[in-house]
Order: structure tokens, then C-alpha cells, then sequence
């Protein structure tokens, strides 16, 4: 029943509201995180663990003492008022804690926190069901996915509810949760658990409540920013989403948001739905303040995420218990793999989008690991990189951060029909920043966002010596991957399906990672064209060239812009990477910023000239 309806039956009630027996509005407080990803330590600028150094000159963000520290002090703030603290999932996986811990050490700091509900994340299956048993056996919250169904064999029980009910101020308040319908290819819930559809399970928890009477209902999501605009906000009778999972940052200040905070969606009950969603890795804590009316309806909705900086004071007990878990990981994490000349770009905006630097480094080390076993093709998931990495020496811990997932070298052959089609899928979800967008290595390919799912890629080559050839779709190639995509994670059933002679040969990706840096330092970090898209402006087609590997130096000189020039601006493009192909130095970006009135850098409107100034 839509909300229009619900509320429609009211002549019985005039004569109280008459009376001035009328209700007050309802406020509630949301406090919220999602995508914690591990990061129980505090971050630097690259998303990885925050050196002492960096610390010492407050550059650092977020780690749970901050974020304990930060919520202790809003709920002081808030002392007598209604307040939700809301976690939208995927705590588990990207950094060595949750490597040597499976999620424990995660628990006991959300516990300190004190959360009132939790949906789970995809990542959440990534132990399968012993790592989520051992989870909920200590945390002491509810967890709410209501499409998340164990059968009567599953070690997690009932222990994921679809929906609970929470008294806040003499209100009752529904929480109803979900995870991506994905989730299955995106981790590994085993057979004993199934994921079912978001809307129709969210839809069904929510009538459930309503006959119990609750009219205020937030949809807590790990499903995606798009998802939860497209479909959660218009389900009939929910208020409020809370959501997670496309590590969406909203704001109404940051320039580099994906939308406002909060995002009003009009649900077809004839209402506004506000949506809100937090960053990641614990840099964020979002704030938002709903007013309901009388009725249950959201009358106002308004709050900003709260950066978690140095401002923020770490809590000093959570600090001493975070130096105790990480004693015996540390020999690990300090130990000196390599060295590079400049920061090593491993961002999850231009991993899952385009061809980026951790994602040439990582396709290369891994093709390299396998050349002398014939293979020449190289391809792996771009939502495997977790992390940039700075300039300087390299730790094994930076590696681990980059790569967490433990997955492990796997070859096979496929025939180059197959090639396409794996590539086909890896652009399907580029709209919503998919993590199987694909990074390669012994080929190249360009791509049109612009065509339908399954007719995106526009050209694919291969690699024969020095040079590059078409690739022909009857011939069969050697190619390596790691054994979570070769086993069909991420969409890539073709490799499950159509693959031959598979052999999860190891070692593990971040292994393969640290020892190609050590053999490569000072390693210097490139893009070298092996990914190109289709330029938007007049409906052209351009690819960038390939070129090898050079020095910010020789590249500059040899694409100098010697006088003032113009660019159309295609999707994809950054200032970053424009000033890295005109001046061949990306740090020179805020000259084009400068020249054309200063736009958003990240947001560039495609089909807009761009002046480019003279070097």
C-alpha cells in the first residue's frame, strides 16, 4: 500500500486535530558509515595505513579510534534526542587486520561503537559462512538483509534478520536491510545461502512492518548509490535509505560528490525519499537529520558526512588496543619490498573506468610471472585494487592494502571469441563503477560507453613481439587472470565456462606484486594507451596511441604544447590526465583549471573545448 493510501483514512480524526490534540513533528538523528574495508587504522590521502610520519604532520584520516572518538562526541551533542548509529556493510577485507584476524578484530571495534543495526556486505561472504558465523558470534548488534536467505544447513541461522523494529522516543522505528543481488559472483556465500531479489524482498520486510504498525522505515542497503535511486527510494512506504556499497561520497560542499547529501528521490506514494550514502575506509561519518510529520512522512530531511581528520582526537584506549592487534603483523608490514619514483594511482574512480597505473603495474607483474609458461594475455579485475601507493620505498603492507583479497595466479587457455566476451562483461557496469572493468596486459582494446551492454567494445588487439595484431576469434590464447575471476567471480562466467587447461598456479597476487617491484626500482609509474575509449564529441572515434613506458620528462618533450591549443573533452577525461598529455606532467593540471574558469576537475562536461595554455 503506497503512502498516499495510508494516510488517507482521516475523518475520524478531525475532530481531535480540532481539538489541538494534534502530534508534534518527529525528529530522528542518523549517524552512519559504510564500506569500513578494514581500515582499522587511520588512512593517508592513497586510502593505505597512515604512517607515523604522516601522522606527526596530520595528514591523516579516519581508523576507528577517530571514528569511536567522533561518535562518542555527536551523541553527547545529541544527549536527549533520537539518534540512530547505522552500519551499511562490507566491514570486512583491505587490510592486513582482517587478513590476520577474518573479521574478529573488525567485530570488537564495531561493538565499542555501539551500532543499532547493520546490514551485511558482499564482502561479508568472503570467508563463505565460517567467516560471517564467527562475525555474529560477537558482535552485539542486529544485522538485517532480508534478502539474504540461509537454508535449515547454514552456519549463520537466523542470525540475519529481515527487518527489526527499534522504540526511539516512544516511536517505533523499522529498519529493513539488503545486499547486492550480486553478491554471489562478487564473493563466495556458498551453496547454503541465497541471495534473493533486493526490491522484492525489501518490499515484502516492509509490508511486514506496516502491518505491525510502523510507519517510519529506512532501507539500510548495500546495494549501490544508482540502485538505491532507481529502485530502493521507490518502494512503496520507505522513508529513508541509508546505503552503501559504490563507496559514493555525498555532499553538498565537496566538489568531487556524486550527488547532494541527502539525495531526495519522489517515490510513486506522491513523497520525497532522502538517500545518503558515506564515502568509505572510515574517512567519513555521516549526519543527517529527518523530520517526520504527525503521519510518519518525511517533512524535512538535511545533514552533511563529517570528515574524520586529525581534528578528531583518536580515542587513546581504542589507539592501545589497535597497537596490541597489530604486534604480530607488523614485522610483515614493515618490511621494504621496493621503490617508486612517484605515487602509483590505484584510485577505485579511474580503476573502474579506464586504464590506470596499479592496474598496468598489476596486469604486467602477473603476465610476467607466467611468460615462460607461454602465456601472453593478461587480464584482471579492476575492483581487486583496493589502494594507491606513495612515492618512496614500498612495504609488503602497502602491497597487501592494493591486493587483500588473497587470491592467487591462475592460467587457462580461451579462445579469442571467449577474450571479447570476458572483456564485453567487464564494461557491462560502467555505469555504476563496476569492479570487473578490466585491466589487461598483452593487449589492447578500445570501448564505447555509449552502446548497449554486450556491444561496447569497439576494437581488440593482441600482442605478437613488438607488435600489436587483431585478435582473431577461432585462435586460442594463453591467458592469466586470478582464480576468483577464473572461477567466474565478477560476471566472468566465460572464463569458468569456456576456459581450458585451468591451473590455479599461484602464488598470491600480492606476492607477484612485491616481487616485480623488486625487481623494477625504482619502479615509475605509466599508462602506456593499452585502454582507450571512444571520444564522445561528433560521434568520432579516438584512441590514444600506445607508446612505451617513459619519464614524465621525455613524455612532455614528446608531446610538447608549444603554443595554445583546444580539446573536446571526452568521457574520462581529467584535468590530471589532460595536463599529462600536453605537458607531460599531470601536477601542471591547475593551468588548464586556470584557463577555462577553474571547473570541477573530476566532472568535466563531455563535448565542452577545452583552451589548453602554452607549457
Amino acid at each position: 500500500m503506497i503512502r498516499h493510501m495510508r494516510t488517507g483514512l482521516m475523518t475520524a480524526s478531525i475532530f481531535a486535530l480540532s481539538s489541538g490534540a494534534a502530534f508534534a513533528d518527529y525528529e530522528l538523528n542518523i549517524l552512519h558509515i559504510n564500506d569500513l574495508h578494514s581500515r582499522i587504522e587511520s588512512i593517508n590521502k592513497f586510502d593505505s595505513t597512515c604512517s607515523a610520519e604522516e601522522e606527526g604532520k596530520n595528514e591523516c584520516f579516519g581508523g576507528v579510534a577517530r571514528l569511536k572518538s567522533l561518535i562518542d562526541q555527536k551523541r553527547q551533542d545529541l544527549s536527549g534526542k533520537n539518534v540512530l548509529l547505522l552500519n551499511a556493510g562490507d566491514n570486512f577485507q583491505g587490510s592486513l587486520f582482517f587478513t590476520t584476524y577474518k573479521g574478529l578484530a573488525e567485530a570488537e571495534f564495531l561493538n565499542l561503537m555501539k551500532f543499532d543495526a547493520m546490514t551485511v556486505g558482499n564482502h561479508e561472504f568472503d570467508e563463505a559462512e565460517d567467516g560471517l558465523a564467527g562475525f555474529l558470534d560477537k558482535i552485539q548488534f542486529p544485522v538485517v538483509t532480508a534478502n539474504v536467505l540461509p537454508s535449515h544447513k547454514s552456519k549463520i541461522g537466523d542470525r540475519i534478520k529481515p527487518s527489526i523494529v527499534l522504540d526511539l522516543g516512544g516511536q517505533k522505528v523499522g529498519i529493513v536491510g539488503a545486499v547486492a543481488n550480486d553478491t554471489p559472483e562478487l564473493s563466495s556465500p556458498g551453496p547454503d545461502i541465497l541471495i534473493g531479489d533486493d526490491v522484492a524482498t525489501t518490499t515484502a520486510a516492509v509490508e511486514e512492518l506496516k502491518k505491525q504498525g510502523v510507519d517510519k522505515i529506512i532501507a539500510l542497503t548495500h546495494v549501490g548509490y544508482p540502485r538505491d535511486l532507481a529502485a530502493i527510494a521507490k518502494i512503496p512506504d520507505v522513508d529513508v535509505v541509508v546505503g552503501g556499497h559504490s563507496h559514493s561520497l555525498l555532499s553538498n560542499t565537496d566538489e568531487k560528490a556524486e550527488g547532494p547529501y541527502p539525495t531526495m528521490v519522489d517515490n510513486p506514494g506522491g513523497y520525497k525519499v532522502p538517500v545518503v550514502q558515506a564515502g568509505s575506509y572510515s574517512k567519513y561519518l555521516g549526519d543527517l537529520v529527518v523530520t517526520f510529520d504527525d503521519k510518519g512522512v518525511v517533512k524535512a530531511a538535511k545533514g552533511d558526512p563529517i570528515l574524520v581528520d586529525s581534528s578528531i582526537k583518536p580515542d587513546q584506549s581504542v589507539l592501545t588496543r589497535v597497537a596490541e592487534l597489530a604486534k604480530p603483523i607488523e614485522e610483515l608490514r614493515s618490511k621494504i619490498i621496493g621503490k617508486t619514483e612517484a605515487p602509483i594511482d590505484g584510485s577505485r574512480d579511474n580503476c573502474r573506468a579506464k586504464e590506470c597505473e596499479m592496474g598496468s603495474l598489476v596486469a604486467d607483474a602477473m603476465l610476467d610471472r607466467v611468460k615462460g609458461q607461454g602465456v601472453t594475455i593478461a587480464i584482471t579485475n579492476g575492483g581487486g585494487l583496493r589502494a594507491s601507493i606513495d612515492a618512496g620505498d614500498v612495504s609488503m603492507g602497502e602491497a597487501i592494502t592494493v591486493l587483500p583479497f588473497q587470491n592467487t595466479v591462475a592460467t587457462f587457455q580461451i579462445k579469442g571469441d571467449g577474450i571479447r566476451e570476458a572483456l564485453e562483461n567487464g564494461l557491462s557496469k560502467l555505469e555504476e563503477a563496476g569492479g570487473r572493468f578490466p585491466q589487461v596486459a598483452g593487449l589492447k582494446y578500445s570501448f564505447d560507453r555509449s552502446k548497449p551492454v554486450g556491444s561496447r567494445v569497439v576494437s581488440v588487439e593482441v600482442k605478437d613481439g613488438a607488435a600489436y595484431g587483431p585478435l582473431d576469434p577461432a585462435k586460442t590464447y594463453s591467458l592469466v587472470t586470478n582464480n576468483y575471476m577464473r572461477n567466474g567471480g565478477d560476471g566472468y562466467d566465460v572464463f569458468k565456462t569456456k576456459g581450458e587447461n585451468a591451473y590455479d598456479y599461484g602464488p598470491g597476487l600480492e606476492t607477484v606484486l612485491a616481487d616485480y617491484l623488486a625487481a623494477h626500482q625504482p619502479f615509475k609509474p605509466y599508462t602506456d594507451g593499452r585502454i582507450t575509449e571512444v571520444a564522445a564529441a561528433a560521434g568520432a572515434t579516438t584512441e590514444a596511441p600506445a607508446t612505451e613506458a617513459k619519464p614524465a620528462a621525455d613524455a612532455a618533450a614528446a608531446t610538447p604544447a608549444s603554443g595554445p591549443q583546444k580539446h573536446v573533452i571526452a568521457k574520462g577525461d581529467t584535468l590530471w590526465d589532460l595536463a599529462k598529455t600536453f605537458y607531460g606532467d599531470g601536477a601542471l593540471w591547475a593551468k588548464i583549471s586556470a584557463a577555462n574558469g577553474k571547473p570541477a576537475p573530476r566532472h568535466l562536461h563531455v563535448g565542452t573545448e577545452l583552451e589548453i595554455p602554452a607549457k
